[in-house]
C-alpha cells in the first residue's frame, strides 16, 4: 500500500460506541450536567486509538476473560499469531483455551462448527434445520483479506459476493484504525457511517479500499467536487436507508471495491438504488474496481 494511502488510512481515528444496543460518546461533558455526573464520567475509561492488530488482540482478551465458554485456536496463534493478534493469550489463559491447530484451514473452521461440514453447508444453515431452535454458538470467523498483507493469489482474494449469497451469514467489513473503549462495548449491523459529508456525488466502500477513496474525496475537492463517503462496515445486512438518503442528496453514486466487477457485491447496491432512488439519480451509477 502507497504511502499517501497509510496517511489517509490515519484520518479513520473515529469515535466508535455502542452499549446496550444505544449509542454514546466517550467524552460528551457540558456546563448543564451535574459534579457526580462529571465524577462519573472522569471515572469511565477513554478509547485509544488502536491499529487493526491491537484492536483484534484486545477484544479477543475481553472476549476470553469475560466468556468462559470461548476459545481461540487456529495456525500459530499459540505463538502470538503470523500479525500477532493473538499475543498474549496463552500466557493468561493457558494453552486449553488457546491453542494451536494443523494448517488445514478446513479442519479449523469444521472444528469450530462441530466438526460439521464447514461454512456454507452446516454453519449458516444449522438454525434452519430446527426452527431456530439451535445454531453454532456464535461462531465468528475472522480471516484476512485483498492486497494489504501480501497474500498472493490465496489470502489476498476478496470473497465477499461468495458469502453474501449464503442464508445464515453476516459479513462484516472492518477499518484498519479506529479509537475503541478499553472494555466491552458493542456496534450495531447493518448500520453505515457516513466519514465524509459531501454534495456532488456519493461514494460507498468498505475495507481498506477506503483509504483510497478517502484520498480520492480530497483530491476530487480540490476541483471543486464534493464527495460524500460512506462506509458501509457490514455487506449482510448492508444499510440500504443511509445510502438512499445520500443518493438523493447527491443524485450520484460511485461504489468501489477489491473484489472483481463481475459478480461483486457493487452491483447488489447498484440495484437496489435504482429500485429506491430512481427518479432521483441524475447520472448512471459508476463501479470501480481492481480487476
Amino acid at each position: 500500500m502507497a504511502s499517501s494511502m497509510s496517511v489517509s488510512r490515519r484520518r479513520f481515528g473515529r469515535l466508535l460506541a455502542r452499549i446496550s444496543g444505544s449509542r454514546r460518546q466517550f467524552s460528551s461533558t457540558t456546563s448543564s450536567i451535574s459534579i457526580d455526573d462529571q465524577q462519573q464520567q472522569q471515572a469511565q475509561p477513554q478509547p485509544r486509538s488502536l491499529n487493526l492488530y491491537s484492536a483484534i488482540n484486545q477484544a479477543l482478551h475481553i472476549a476470553l476473560d469475560s466468556d468462559p465458554r470461548a476459545y481461540v485456536f487456529g495456525e500459530d496463534v499459540g505463538f502470538g499469531g503470523v500479525f500477532r493478534c493473538t499475543t498474549g493469550l496463552a500466557d493468561r489463559f493457558g494453552k486449553s483455551r488457546v491453542f494451536n491447530t494443523p494448517l488445514c484451514e478446513q479442519g479449523i473452521v469444521g472444528f469450530g462448527i462441530g466438526l460439521a461440514a464447514m461454512i456454507v453447508n452446516e454453519a449458516a444453515k444449522f438454525r434452519y434445520r430446527s426452527g431456530n431452535q439451535f445454531n453454532c454458538g456464535g461462531l465468528t470467523i475472522r480471516a484476512p483479506y485483498g492486497a494489504v498483507g501480501h497474500g498472493g493469489h490465496y489470502h489476498s482474494q476478496s470473497p465477499e459476493a461468495f458469502f453474501c449469497h449464503v442464508p445464515g451469514i453476516k459479513w462484516l467489513y472492518r477499518l484498519s484504525v479506529e479509537e475503541v473503549p478499553e472494555h466491552d462495548y458493542m456496534l450495531p449491523l447493518s448500520e453505515a457511517e457516513v466519514i465524509r459529508e459531501g454534495n456532488d456525488i456519493t461514494l460507498v466502500g468498505w475495507g481498506a479500499q477506503l483509504s483510497i477513496m478517502e484520498q480520492a474525496c480530497i483530491d476530487a475537492e480540490k476541483d471543486g467536487i464534493s464527495c460524500e463517503l460512506i462506509d458501509l462496515r457490514t455487506l449482510i445486512p448492508w444499510d440500504k436507508e443511509t445510502v438512499e438518503a445520500s443518493v438523493r442528496k447527491t443524485g450520484r453514486l460511485l461504489i468501489s471495491h477489491e473484489a472483481p466487477v463481475t459478480g461483486g457485491f457493487g452491483a447488489e447496491i447498484s440495484a437496489s438504488i435504482v429500485e429506491r432512488c430512481f427518479l432521483r439519480i441524475l447520472d448512471a451509477i459508476k463501479a470501480t474496481v481492481n480487476y
